[in-house]
């Protein structure tokens, strides 16, 4: 009864996990799924796939709204599954507006049911007296490299990269902490070392910038478009960054907006270091600010 999990055989599952019009098994001599008119006397040969409901999809949808930091497209998907009718329909309708984040929604599903296989088939490992095997969930970062152009920047995409930073701004514009690290920090593009972001039907999704001194590169810009955020385009640009940075004797800074607190953790494992901390309170007699 043993039979060995490829490629070709999770595949074949995953595709009749879904069909919810007929119940399917999995011969264990041919290696191969069946309709369950096909099976025949049942003495062991034939084994139920992974159980999968709508009810399944459902909590699936939800874990992926809930891991996605976009905030814009949280807040759609959360509306699409409150519905009390349609939710899937919506929920598809919603990610159809943005095709980057529906191909992570195709992603994540597709991991998530391949996590429910080798759950399923470690069970059978683990009767069968046999040790279980590991499932690899693909790199975000390398995902990233397949649906966006990361490239040096250069003056031609200064408009773009300007009304980019407009719009970041104006997100931010009743945050009075913004307000002053932008006044510290005015827009620059594109600096000494720059690079920036195209989606792959050649929309200007984000970029990163710095100025050069004698002993620093400042990185003084690091902005994503909205509808991209969330995905680790963030990271694959400060990653494309410091692999040509990293060629030049130089220290590395960045001033980091409180409201993007979040993102240390890839500056920690960037191996950036804390060098300082301000602090900001407003003058009572100043409510402007």
């Amino acid at each position: 009864m043993h039979f060995e999990l490829d490629k070709i055989l999770i595949d074949e599952i995953l595709f009749h996990m879904e069909n919810q019009k007929g119940q399917f098994f999995l011969d264990t001599q041919k290696v191969q799924v069946v309709s369950a008119e096909n099976t025949g006397e049942n003495d062991g040969r034939f084994i139920s796939l992974p159980e999968w409901s709508p009810q399944n999809g459902y909590r699936i949808m939800e874990r992926f709204t809930v891991s996605l930091k976009n905030p814009v497209v949280c807040h759609e998907l959360f509306a699409a599954l409150n519905k009390n009718k349609g939710v899937f329909r919506f929920f598809k309708n919603v990610l159809e507006q943005y095709p980057e984040i529906e191909k992570m929604w195709f992603r994540f599903k597709e991991q998530e049911m391949k996590n429910e296989i080798f759950a399923w088939y470690n069970s059978m490992r683990e009767e069968w007296g046999l040790t279980p095997v590991g499932f690899e969930p693909e790199d975000n970062v390398s995902l990233i490299h397949e649906d966006f152009i990361l490239r040096e920047g250069k003056e031609a995409d200064c408009e773009k990269a300007s009304a980019l930073h407009k719009l970041c701004i104006e997100e931010k514009k009743d945050d009075a902490v913004s307000a002053v690290f932008e006044a510290e920090n005015p827009f620059v593009f594109p600096g000494d070392l720059c690079f920036v972001a195209e989606s792959a039907g050649g929309e200007f999704s984000g970029f990163i910038c710095a100025l050069k001194n004698s002993s620093s590169l400042q990185i003084r810009q690091l902005e994503v478009k909205a509808e991209y955020r969330g995905m680790g385009l963030g990271k694959a640009l400060l990653a494309k960054f410091l692999e040509k940075a990293d060629g030049q004797n130089s220290v590395i800074t960045i001033d980091l907006p409180a409201v993007m607190e979040y993102f240390s953790r890839s500056l920690h494992l960037e191996e950036f270091k804390p060098c300082s901390q301000r602090f900001f309170r407003k003058t009572r007699n100043n409510e402007n600010l």
